[in-house]
């Protein structure tokens, strides 16, 4: 048996939240989200926690699992090598119910950033053109799968709600350095400023919490360069 040790909060009952713990059966390949899956439908029904494609895919079952981000749908049990395992929701974000936290804030940074691609005035005929090459600018960065594993994880974002967060600027950058968008004027305007790219403390939580093993600190970085080059280039005769 495997003792599960879950963070438990309802803030519409209790005052405070809790650690409930549960036995489940040790299989081979059994992964996190399927024993919380059995939690629920052996132990107590009134578990919430998020799931939806079960293929690490959708992000929706990020959580905190033996003091590391993980995605509970892609994390087996065996492989954390420990007969514990304490499971906690994303943090610094208000607990809904258990492991479900509020993603608003989250969902409003990301919506501030426009993602989307802004073309031309003047569209083509048919499909976009985007050779390799281009298309190998923005490998990576179009992975992100928005589980806000990164955004749980910095603690800028956690002491300063407005600030956009990495997941938002990491796909800034996505389109910024993509051949299809013709908006990167107006993308760095949108978060070169102190609640933007430069209330980056360059800490690289995001970097390690990130499922995907994507690197928002590095996208950062990259942006902070471009956008004081730009500033730069309308200041300086050359």
């Amino acid at each position: 048996m495997t003792t599960f040790k879950v963070l438990r909060f309802d803030p519409a009952k209790d005052k405070a939240p809790r650690v409930d713990t549960f036995e489940v059966p040790a299989e081979k390949g059994l992964t996190v989200l399927e024993s919380l899956y059995y939690i629920m439908e052996n132990h107590d029904g009134s578990l919430a926690f998020r799931s939806s494609c079960r293929a690490a895919v959708c992000g929706s079952c990020a959580m905190h699992i033996n003091g590391k981000y993980r995605l509970a749908c892609n994390t087996q049990v065996e492989t954390l090598k420990s007969d514990i395992i304490t499971v906690q929701p994303l943090a610094h974000l208000p607990i809904l119910k258990d492991l479900v936290v509020d993603l608003t804030n989250f969902f409003k940074h990301y919506d501030e950033i426009k993602p989307y691609i802004i073309p031309d005035s003047k569209l083509p005929e048919k499909e976009f053109v985007q050779s390799p090459k281009e298309r190998r600018k923005i490998d990576g960065m179009v992975d992100c799968i928005l589980c806000a594993a990164c955004y749980g994880s910095c603690p800028v974002a956690a002491g300063e709600p407005g600030y956009l967060g990495p997941h938002a600027l990491l796909k800034t950058a996505r389109f910024v350095y993509d051949s299809r968008d013709k908006s990167t004027k107006e993308r760095l305007q949108l978060v070169a400023h102190n609640k933007g790219l430069f209330r980056c403390h360059t800490i690289f939580n995001c970097q390690i919490a990130c499922p995907k093993n994507l690197d928002p600190s590095g996208a950062i970085a990259k942006l902070k360069m471009k956008s004081v080059w730009s500033s730069l280039k309308e200041i300086l005769p050359f």
